[in-house]
């Protein structure tokens, strides 16, 4: 008789669907994310300023992972990466799943990432790993009939309270979240007439909650150390409560420059940074003051544990971006604040619907801006129509 434990399957899936899995960037047309105005890495190139997509953004779309063992249970997790990611499931991380013990996660996560260092140390190669890893922690969860967050430590809170980042700050407050994340529009290639018009925009975002409502501004890794620096300084009336992702995560000198100039303002950054060893220096050099991965990127929640550890030891709290179950599990088993991001998931942003769109049947939801942490095993989700899925099978790789 087999171990109940032992991986007998991994499958792969493209999400053919707009708007369902864990690709925030693939949302259909008129998404607020897509299609307004904002900031950007490409924002320097005039043609690429009014729209995400323009640039590619979501290009590579949702993937699924299942993996099945002999107790008859199936783990499930998205993330992104679209055909390249299946590719390397199943070429590659595949021989390091097929036959092992699900509940050795440590290392199935040490052999794919070793394996992988000579083409991806960062980017989409962990994003893939990632899923793997949230796969195999579901698994684990539904053998032993246990929720994830009891695997990782047991529950800190029942509830946890969500801020929201959108496009209308006023309706974020209307619907019971703590706090508010609004998008830059214009980035430093702007000009002054772009600082102005920052400024301005800022204003009326602040006008919109009133005072003393945690308003924060995400500027998506667009801006330059003295463009921020002279932003914060004409913001400071506004009381923004966190500057987020203000540089590229690799400019560790930049950030220690924007906190001498503004040691009392809050920068936070982590979203698109990757492992333990990218989060190293930000934590260890204390001029970030919230850390924010990816659990469906960093290298999923076995990574995301580590750095939390490292974390842990310099005071730096690890509030998620994104993710939706995976974050709340997380969160749940911390003994920090239990705050979350809810991420707008409709094309307005005024209501609250699944992260992940149509993809699972029991994903929950922030309600009145909380969330009571539910007991079902694993992460607590299934995949509610199989027809969104594409196998790799079938799917156009040459």
């Amino acid at each position: 008789m087999k171990n109940k434990y032992e991986i007998t399957d991994v499958r792969t899936y493209i999400v053919s669907s707009q708007g369902d899995g864990g690709d925030y960037g693939r949302q259909k047309q008129g998404h607020w994310l897509i299609d307004t105005l904002i900031s950007n890495p490409m924002s320097g190139y005039e043609e690429y300023r009014a729209s995400r997509t323009s640039w590619g953004l979501g290009v590579l779309g949702s993937i699924v992972v299942e993996i099945e063992t002999a107790g008859g249970v199936v783990g499930v997790a998205t993330g992104f990466g679209g055909l390249p990611a299946i590719w390397l499931i199943e070429n590659h991380f595949k021989r390091f799943l097929m036959g092992a013990d699900v509940r050795n996660i440590n290392k199935a996560w040490d052999q794919m990432f070793r394996a992988s260092m000579f083409y991806g140390r960062k980017g989409m190669t962990i994003a893939t790993l990632s899923v793997v890893d949230l796969a195999m922690w579901d698994a684990l969860g539904k053998l032993r009939q246990e929720p994830v967050y009891n695997l990782i430590g047991g529950v800190c809170h029942d509830e946890i309270s969500f801020y929201c980042t959108g496009p209308a700050p006023d309706a974020v407050k209307d619907m019971g979240f703590w706090g508010a994340k609004v998008p830059l529009p214009h980035s430093p290639a702007e000009g002054e007439q772009g600082l102005r018009a920052n400024v301005a925009y800022l204003t009326k975002m602040r006008d919109l909650v009133g005072s003393g409502y945690p308003l924060m501004v995400d500027c998506y890794m667009s801006l330059t150390v003295p463009y921020a620096i002279r932003l914060a300084e004409a913001c400071k009336h506004l009381d923004i409560y966190w500057w987020e992702e203000v540089l590229h995560p690799d400019d560790i000198e930049g950030f220690r420059l924007l906190k001498q100039a503004h040691p009392t303002l809050m920068w936070t950054t982590g979203e698109h940074e990757y492992t333990r060893y990218g989060f190293r220096r930000l934590i260890e050099e204390r001029t970030i003051d919230v850390l924010q991965p990816d659990v469906m990127w960093v290298g999923g929640l076995t990574e995301l544990l580590r750095i939390t550890a490292h974390a842990g030891a310099y005071d730096i709290p690890v509030l998620p971006h994104g993710s939706g179950p995976y974050s709340y599990h997380f969160i749940a088993a911390q003994a920090a604040q239990p705050h979350c991001e809810y991420v707008a998931a409709s094309p307005d942003g005024l209501s609250v619907l699944p992260c992940f769109g149509k993809l699972f049947d029991g994903e929950i939801v922030p309600k009145d801006g909380r969330l009571k942490i539910s007991d079902s095993p694993g992460f607590g989700m299934t995949i509610a129509d199989r027809s969104l899925l594409t196998p790799y099978a079938d799917c156009a790789l040459d």
